[in-house]
């Protein structure tokens, strides 16, 4: 296991673009007694050796909640790395896919984990941007091996990045004070932790609500939620989460960003502790990169300004926080509403990331 977490670090010294992940965070996804989602799949991890190294590593999923809810015999690879080695990414490929069929899976896609909050996808463009918490980094090489390996295209995800305004464009403005006056919804925006704390399931129900149509989502059970709001309500600054209650309290709409804490990381080498978050801290007070990370609205309260309401506040604190940019984090190339209010702020996709697929 040691040598299966820390073999990427290996595979990308020099890579200047590379973010170590946070390996506390990573030996708690692999452990099967404290990770949820491991209650509902089949797993399977496999190492590549070569010459007496180490050469490479991938994991096999097989969730069967998400099959039998899509009515899909699919199994999933993720955490592919190897160097740049047609033999050894093909053993690590054929082993996995060997693994899934004889589990009656007749299509493997990936990289996918659990669900869509795993990270997801090869880096097709955009290999000279820098990485951000929970995406996949991998060099140029890892796509013609894919292809080589009978892979193709699934779906593809865009990332953009947008300008963050000095001042907010006049018809957002308009949108926003039209939806303020006529929605009986109230806007609630936080300088500490403590009071996200008893919001954290009510938001995570309306993602399970709002995200079931999303490629590759799993719904959250209630451990689920408490350990995603573990994993990340650390890192977060309460200045960058916004949501929105109806009269009777419930969530209708939210949405998460974080500043970018990557050279946090890359300094701390992904060690949190000792000092470690010092470091994460500092970066974070440093940052001028917005990261968004998740958002919703519900139904019966969309096309109504909701959204405009929630993207204004984030703009006026990004604005307040020294932010210049916001990433967008993955975006399906489908999800031509969200792509589109994106480009209407001046966003433009810098990277787009790729989820293969393979017949078995």
């Amino acid at each position: 296991m040691r040598d299966f977490i820390h073999l990427p670090a290996r595979i990308h010294k020099g890579h200047k673009n590379w973010v170590p992940p946070i390996y506390m965070d990573e030996r708690e996804f692999f452990n099967t007694r404290k990770n949820k989602s491991y209650s509902y799949s089949d797993t399977v991890l496999y190492l590549a050796r070569k010459n007496g190294h180490t050469a490479g590593r991938i994991m096999g999923i097989i969730n069967h909640r998400y099959n039998e809810a899509h009515n899909e015999k699919h199994g999933r690879f993720i955490f592919l790395e190897t160097y740049d080695d047609q033999d050894v990414a093909h053993e690590l490929l054929s082993a996995v896919e060997r693994w899934a069929k004889n589990k009656g899976m007749v299509k493997m896609v990936g990289p996918l984990g659990f669900t869509d909050k795993d990270p997801q996808g090869f880096l097709i463009e955009g290999f000279d941007q820098p990485i951000v918490i929970a995406s996949t980094c991998n060099f140029p090489y890892m796509i013609p091996i894919m292809e080589k390996e009978g892979f193709s295209k699934e779906v593809d995800l865009v990332v953009y990045n947008i300008p963050v305004p000095k001042e907010i464009p006049e018809f957002y403005r308009k949108i926003y004070d039209r939806a303020m006056g006529r929605l009986d919804v109230r806007l609630l925006e936080f300088k500490k932790r403590k009071p996200l704390k008893p919001l954290i399931r009510p938001v995570l129900q309306l993602v399970n609500d709002t995200f079931v149509d999303v490629y590759g989502f799993a719904p959250f059970e209630e451990k689920e939620m408490d350990d995603f709001a573990n994993r990340y309500l650390p890192l977060l600054d309460p200045r960058y989460i916004k949501v929105i209650v109806n009269p009777a309290k419930e969530v209708i709409g939210f949405i998460i960003g974080m500043p970018d804490i990557s050279k946090g990381i890359i300094k701390s080498r992904g060690y949190v502790l000792p000092f470690g978050i010092f470091q994460i801290i500092q970066a974070r007070k440093k940052a001028r990169q917005l990261n968004l990370l998740l958002g919703g609205i519900r139904e019966d309260y969309r096309g109504k300004g909701v959204d405009t309401i929630l993207g204004v506040a984030m703009l006026n604190s990004a604005n307040k926080g020294g932010m210049e940019f916001i990433d967008s984090h993955l975006e399906l190339e489908s999800n031509v509403k969200v792509r589109a209010e994106m480009e209407r702020m001046g966003g433009k996709i810098y990277k787009r990331y790729r989820i293969f697929q393979k017949n078995l």
